[in-house]
């Protein structure tokens, strides 16, 4: 823990807050003394989570809304509005997954993810970046991306097309805003490989094999990049950060050579299976 709280009189907002990276990072920025405001569908896991961390000494204000929703996002911006009078970071982690080939997937589920993973980032960047150029600091936008948006993953096909947009996204409006005059407003990208969640591990059989052939991540460790992005957002801080990096390092190359990628993914496949299976058994206890 750093030896002083570097979010002290700083507000966040964090999306998809009640579990996973999104309680994560939101404990991981109360830990640094910010202000908070958290974002989930469900009311009642999120107004628990919200009362252990007023009891730690954080101010916390909850909004149950849904953020893939133009009048939900919009809830999350008015309720910052209205009781912190603004927010200098905003952290857009709420995401959907419906895993299957595209072909078993009915096309309100691919419009689901669309809209969750894609449009509503969008949308809602767009609101909060309006928000922090009226602000004499300035501040910035984190959005909680993924691996997947670096590759093709097969079984995953319109979260891995979702991610990549969203990444291309943050990049190109980046670049837009680092040539405007006025607050410094920068958007920045976490992009991490599997993470041991809900998110993922009670769907287990259902992940694609390639996803288990990288090591996983804690929630933790992708909330320490969260804050690490939200506080060194400059012009010369770093725009992405992916975990693991060697993870991060593979998935370039295979985005640079998709020859490569489509090369190595059978022995990467076989290996996710692997890791998969042990997984299953640490999780049923059965690891000697």
């Amino acid at each position: 823990m750093p030896t002083r709280r570097r979010f002290v009189d700083r507000t966040v907002v964090v999306t998809g807050a009640s579990a996973g990276i999104g309680a994560a990072a939101a404990r991981a920025f109360a830990a640094e003394g910010a202000r908070l405001v958290l974002a989930a569908r469900g009311l009642e896991r999120l107004t628990r989570f919200a009362e252990e961390l007023r009891a730690s000494g954080n101010e916390v204000a909850v909004v149950r809304a849904d953020v893939s929703t133009d009048e939900g996002g919009r809830l999350v911006l008015e309720t910052a509005l209205d009781v912190f009078g603004g927010f200098d970071v905003w952290v857009n982690n709420a995401a959907l997954h419906h895993r299957g080939p595209v072909l078993d997937l009915s096309p309100e589920s691919l419009g689901d993810m669309v809209s969750a993973n894609l449009r509503a980032p969008i949308v809602l960047t767009r609101l909060a970046v309006e928000h922090l150029r009226t602000r004499p600091e300035g501040g910035t936008v984190v959005q909680v991306a993924s691996l997947a948006g670096f590759v093709p993953v097969p079984g995953s096909a319109v979260y891995s097309a979702t991610k990549f947009g969203l990444r291309v996204f943050s990049l190109a409006l980046d670049e837009e805003l680092r040539v405007l005059p006025g607050p410094c407003v920068r958007v920045r990208l976490v992009s991490p490989g599997p993470v041991a969640t809900a998110f993922l591990l009670d769907d287990l059989d259902r992940v694609a094999d390639l996803t288990f052939s990288q090591p996983m991540s804690t929630a933790e460790a992708v909330a320490s990049d969260i804050v690490e992005a939200a506080f060194e957002a400059s012009d010369s801080g770093k725009i992405e950060r992916t975990r693991p990096w060697r993870s991060g390092y593979l998935a370039t190359l295979a985005y640079v050579w998709p020859r490569l990628g489509r090369w190595a993914r059978p022995m990467l496949e076989r290996g996710g299976r692997r890791m998969r299976e042990r997984l299953r058994r640490a999780m049923d206890g059965q690891v000697t």
